[in-house]
């Protein structure tokens, strides 16, 4: 009998576990560590900051649902890894041994990286449930009192699509508040230009998102590394093509949210050879440790790099689909491995994403990724923002019941009229 342990109970995490435990029947033992003993739906945290959902909506107790599949659970840190000794340590000094280790720990948050910045700081966030609860609760007194608002996503960020997503949340909700006029609104972002979202741009996003930001009164600054934040002050350098100081801006605001720099975290950045200098995990074509053997990893903590040069450090992400797909390629790959065959199974590098812009929304597919592209394609409609909904709604569905289907595989690409794509 092997010992599977699955690190981090997100998006991945959490998939990873039901898949593979429907993989490998009860053989085989599966146990989840998380920090929290929650699992939450990060997708919809721009909605819960400015009040569209609650903690309780997109929140859910991990341990009696993995308990039904016969998973494990333990809900602490960890705070080292010995991938030699094949062991865990735990915040209250207990051991885990494993015979594979599945990393899905998702990143850490470097807010330290821009002084000021972050929940503890000047700037909020919707990386975490904990820190969109924050934002609404500052949202509600900003409401009181409305002025400018700096939105955006700071050097090396990875993830820029809920940057956008909340701008134009929030702008839809002061709108229906009838509040939009007194609050004079600014994007900010290390993107070379709007619309490229850490990809080079897909299909014709750079005109669309220009064109939505122009409508809804929210200028803009690419190319921008923020230097510090005071209270009620932002600090940024914006550059040009070459990376030269363009022009200083010294933002006033009473209400921002800044999207940080990724990080992998500290048990894991900690084990010599696994990760970058980040602290991201490098892995093979079959989502395997390229140092340990029967260490795998999947998600925004494995380390794929840039997919261009910009005047300001900007990272790739890892959308939904592509974590999908890497999940499904490590039970694969262990599934080979307990058999003492090769590992086969390849994630995929094709991005899908749906991004919700209040009442309406945008949809992008770039396959693969990385330019140049087979398929290269960005539409807008409202149709975007009920699918998001829907999406929700269903991804909170399958967690609770346990399924291991393939959420974008079966219904995500089939609702953009994509039956399937080769991995």
């Amino acid at each position: 009998m092997a010992h599977i342990v699955v690190l981090g109970a997100g998006t991945g995490g959490m998939p990873a576990a039901y898949e593979l435990r429907a993989e490998l029947g009860r053989e085989h033992r599966v146990t989840v560590i998380n920090a929290t003993d929650f699992f939450q739906f990060v997708p919809s945290n721009p909605w819960v900051a400015v009040g569209w959902r609650d903690r309780e909506a997109i929140t859910m107790p991990i341990r009696p649902y993995l308990e039904k599949k016969g998973i494990e659970f333990i809900p602490k840190a960890v705070t080292r890894i010995d991938a030699d000794n094949n062991t865990l340590e735990l915040v209250d000094g207990a051991t885990v041994q494993y015979d594979y280790l599945v990393i899905t720990t998702g990143p850490k948050l470097a807010f330290d990286e821009v002084a000021g910045a972050g929940p503890e700081g000047n700037t909020h966030s919707v990386c975490t449930v904990d820190h969109a609860e924050k934002a609404f609760a500052d949202y509600q007194e900003f409401m009181k009192d409305p002025g400018p608002a700096i939105v955006g996503a700071m050097q090396g960020a990875s993830c820029f699509g809920p940057a956008y997503e909340f701008a134009f949340i929030l702008n839809r909700d002061l709108r229906r508040r009838r509040l939009r006029a007194k609050v004079p609104m600014t994007f900010v972002t290390s993107e070379p230009y709007i619309g490229h979202l850490g990809l080079g741009g897909v299909g014709d996003s750079k005109s669309l998102l220009e064109s939505e930001l122009r409508n809804n009164d929210i200028k803009w600054i690419t190319n921008a590394k923020v230097s510090r934040v005071e209270p009620g002050k932002m600090f940024v350098t914006e550059h040009d093509d070459t990376g030269a100081v363009r022009k200083e801006h010294e933002l006033p605001f009473k209400f921002s949210m800044m999207l940080p720099a990724f990080k992998g975290v500290d048990a894991v950045a900690a084990v010599p050879g696994l990760c970058n200098p980040r602290g991201f995990v490098l892995i093979d074509e079959y989502q395997r440790s390229k140092k340990y053997r029967n260490i795998f990893s999947a998600g925004v903590c494995v380390a794929i790099p840039p997919v261009e040069v910009t005047p300001v450090p900007t990272g790739a992400p890892k959308t939904g689909y592509m974590i999908e797909t890497m999940v499904t390629a490590i039970v694969h790959n262990i599934a080979a491995d307990l058999t003492g065959k090769p590992a086969k199974t390849r994630g995929s590098w094709n991005a899908i994403c749906l991004a919700d812009m209040g009442d309406t929304g945008a949809a992008f597919v770039a396959l693969p990724q990385i330019p140049p592209r087979n398929v290269n394609w960005f539409k807008k409609g409202k149709w975007v923002h009920l699918a998001k909904i829907a999406f929700e709604k269903y991804f909170m569905y399958k967690m609770k019941t346990g399924s291991s289907e393939p959420v974008y595989e079966k219904h995500v690409l089939k609702a953009l009229g994509i039956e399937r794509l080769e991995h």
